[in-house]
């Protein structure tokens, strides 16, 4: 294992756990599962959390899982612990694919296969060491937990046509806004996507789709593609039930899966190792990390699905869709994050607390402990922003929109119950 290099890591990086970075709390770890992990391997997991850092485990809005407050000695200790797990990981440019690829029931192809195809061609290029690292591509399968709300540099989503399966294309966003650039045959798409990668790269190494579609509207891309197209589009995807895996999921194999939240997004490393070994009390056979900050125990009978779902609530996680914590979003925030002002997590029980009647899909609160907005990329209903003069308030906007108030944050629950009050809709009034 190469000891950690203490310099000073560029703006936007992403760590892994040969690399970890510096946070406010220590050194932050972080791990991309591909597929399903053994329940005794996630014991162990959380158990070195424990011994090497401050024993928080973080799973974030894309499925990574996050250790805190190493230390540069013992984060070489953790990775050398979680490397003999044999847990698949992936630690280039993030290939994100549906949370249950491979088991769900109504997809229309895995998914997970195409990603890990999609990993070992980009591994054999030059590209992954001269991409942003912030660069990411979504494959979705068209299983009942879709991608959608994940944005990416490119999407692929699987449809049906009238003869056979093809994936749609798309730059620059989620499913909503991502600029569409028409189908390619299945076969296609890994090399569809190299040379859409490519295009990103040459444009330099801090670029992103985004930029590239701003600069010409995405001329190039459509360029690079143009080849590829199929004359016959797809009309249809898959089931789409839900973007979220809160809840039971059926699985090919006539068992379930059983996603649980974790409540702003962090967890006691006692209480999730408590829970992986009530899965496997229930007979489960291991967990996936899923986007949206939470875990899905898989491999359960439906009965033993709902007796965990008890378990999980009694240790304070995140069991029903509607629980106003999954509709507020935090970053560490300070003291944990030395670039925050405000104490994002720490407020966040009491926010959701306040606006508890308010959320919900139409009404959502990120807070966030400075302008960078870490923890919630897309617009929100109501964001608070911590500043060196206060707490900055956005409506229908993200940590960098434009302030509609300034509160000191001693006043913020007198203003969220104002503002969350004149909330109607999609607009503050």
């Amino acid at each position: 294992m190469t000891a950690f290099d203490p310099s000073p890591v560029r703006r936007g990086a992403c760590p892994g756990l040969s690399a970890p970075i510096p946070t406010g709390d220590g050194l932050l770890a972080r791990l991309l599962p591909t597929g399903t992990i053994a329940l005794d391997a996630f014991r162990t997991l959380c158990a070195a959390a424990r011994q090497h850092g401050n024993g928080i485990i973080e799973v974030t809005s894309r499925g990574g899982i996050q250790v805190r407050g190493l230390g540069a000695a013992s984060a070489i200790r953790f990775a050398e612990t979680v490397a003999g797990l044999d847990i698949a990981a992936s630690d280039g440019t993030p290939v994100l694919s549906n949370p249950l690829a491979g088991l769900d029931a109504d997809e229309l192809l895995d998914a997970s296969e195409i990603a890990a195809a999609l990993r070992r061609a980009l591994a054999k290029t030059p590209l992954p060491r001269h991409l942003a690292p912030k660069i990411s591509v979504v494959i979705d399968g068209g299983g009942a937990l879709n991608l959608h709300h994940l944005a990416a540099d490119v999407r692929l989503c699987v449809e049906r046509g009238e003869q056979e399966l093809a994936f749609r294309v798309g730059v620059a966003g989620d499913q909503t806004n991502a600029m569409a650039l028409g189908s390619v045959e299945v076969d296609r798409a890994i090399e569809v996507t190299l040379r859409l990668l490519d295009v990103i790269c040459r444009s330099g190494h801090a670029a992103r789709a985004r930029d590239i579609v701003a600069a010409d509207a995405g001329a190039e891309f459509r360029a690079t593609v143009d080849d590829f197209l199929i004359a016959d589009p797809p009309t249809s995807g898959g089931a789409r039930k839900s973007s979220h895996p809160i809840g039971e999921h059926r699985l090919r194999d006539g068992r379930f899966a059983r996603g649980f939240g974790l409540a702003f997004g962090h967890a006691e490393a006692a209480t999730l190792a408590e829970l992986a070994q009530a899965a496997a009390d229930a007979g489960a056979a291991g967990l996936r990390a899923a986007p949206g900050r939470a875990l899905m125990i898989v491999g359960l009978t439906q009965e033993a699905a709902s007796a965990l779902a008890a378990t999980a609530e009694g240790l304070g996680y995140v069991v029903r869709p509607d629980d106003p914590r999954r509709f507020v979003f935090a970053c560490a925030g300070a003291p944990v994050c030395s670039s925050a002002h405000i104490a994002a997590r720490a407020l966040a029980p009491r926010v959701a607390e306040i606006a508890a009647p308010r959320l919900g899909a139409k009404f959502d609160v990120h807070i966030s402990g400075c302008p960078k907005g870490c923890a919630h990329a897309r617009p929100a209903a109501f964001t608070i922003v911590g500043t060196d003069e206060g707490c900055a308030l956005v409506a229908n906007g993200n940590a960098r929109g434009e302030r509609f108030a300034l509160v000191a944050t001693d006043e913020l629950p007198e203003a969220i119950e104002k503002y969350a009050a004149r909330h109607n809709g999609d607009a503050l009034v």
